[in-house]
């Protein structure tokens, strides 16, 4: 393994935390407003904040070391996505900026019901707009022109490839977050909460199987190459296959709900590793690759040391989270309330 690929996989793994986490934080938002929308949220609503409320500030911390590591490993990167993704890191940026007011306003203190419906739609707006990111890296949106690349927003809005990713993201965000809120409330004691939640895992499960499977097609129309690369590992994406199901198994029997969201969560990883492996080694296809600008090695073992040590730290942390917060009976129970 090359450095430059050692360097990518970290920050892939960063990226995985991130888009799990995030996964589960969003749709909980999403499901909180709906639940308010619908009347339900009295069934919601305790589940919900009590997993929101410790978790929210532990999430962004993979995002800002991918950032911090994209730009540090791969120098050309921001020449390359700095002005094309202007636009959608910019609106993530905005509903991030939102999604820590709610905390800060509704969660701590001030409650209002417009601030709950804001955040849900964020849960929605934000994967939707950091989709966009894998959708331009195959390639096809962006062109060279004299005074440097150019994002054609007009192809990528009329790309049935780039609204199949933004879709996928969509109810992806939405089954992972349903799947774990089931084994949270389910761990609460909480039986109407559990039974809800429960019904909107299988409800969305369909849809992000089959949204994989749409988002294969299209690619064979997109990118060939990618494609046929895809092929190749196809025996990685069977893997993630087998989790999925057993993930639904286990969820339609009612039982070892744990085991389900640990399926849920390596049927992910299998995938998003297998489309990285399928993506190698561009970064942008096809104008950058993995070697194409890639920073000196002392710089980058530099960062790989400083990753892994913030991984190192980071995984304690989470666990003593789960363990003091997220898994404490009292907590769960709603005896101990949390004013971190």
């Amino acid at each position: 393994m090359t450095i430059e690929v050692l360097g990518a996989f970290v920050l892939w793994l960063f990226l995985f935390g991130y888009i799990y986490l995030g996964s589960v934080e969003f749709g909980a938002g999403f499901y909180n407003a709906y639940g308010k929308m619908t009347g339900k949220e009295k069934l919601l609503e305790n589940v919900i904040q009590r997993y929101l409320s410790p978790v929210w500030e532990v999430t962004n911390v993979f995002l800002v070391f991918f950032f911090v590591g994209i730009v540090g490993f791969f120098p050309e990167t921001a020449y390359f996505y700095g002005t094309t993704l202007l636009i959608p890191v910019s609106i993530a940026l905005i509903f991030l900026s939102i999604r820590g007011a709610y905390y800060a306003f509704a969660v701590y203190g001030l409650s209002n019901p417009g601030f709950t419906y804001v955040y849900g739609l964020t849960g929605l707006v934000l994967p939707a707009s950091l989709s966009i990111v894998l959708a331009i890296s195959a390639g096809g949106f962006i062109e060279m022109g004299e005074s440097g690349p150019m994002l054609s927003s007009r192809s990528l809005l009329l790309s049935p490839f780039a609204w199949s990713v933004v879709a996928l993201s969509l109810v992806s965000v939405l089954y992972i977050s349903a799947v774990f809120l089931t084994w949270y409330a389910a761990y609460a004691k909480d039986v109407k909460a559990e039974f809800l939640l429960r019904k909107y895992a299988l409800i969305f499960a369909l849809p992000a199987i089959a949204g994989a499977g749409v988002f294969l097609v299209l690619m064979q129309g997109h990118n060939r190459e990618i494609f046929s690369r895809l092929l190749e590992y196809w025996w990685i994406f069977g893997l993630s296959l087998l989790f999925f199901l057993g993930t639904v198994y286990f969820i339609w029997k009612k039982t070892r709900y744990g085991l389900a969201v640990i399926f849920s969560a390596l049927q992910y990883f299998s995938a998003f590793m297998g489309y990285g492996i399928a993506h190698y080694p561009y970064l942008l296809y096809p104008h950058l690759t993995l070697f194409d600008g890639f920073t000196n090695r002392a710089m980058a073992v530099a960062l790989i040391t400083a990753f892994i040590l913030g991984l190192l730290l980071l995984i304690p942390s989470i666990y003593l989270l789960l363990r003091l917060f997220l898994f404490d009976k009292q907590y769960v129970a709603g005896k101990r309330i949390n004013h971190a």
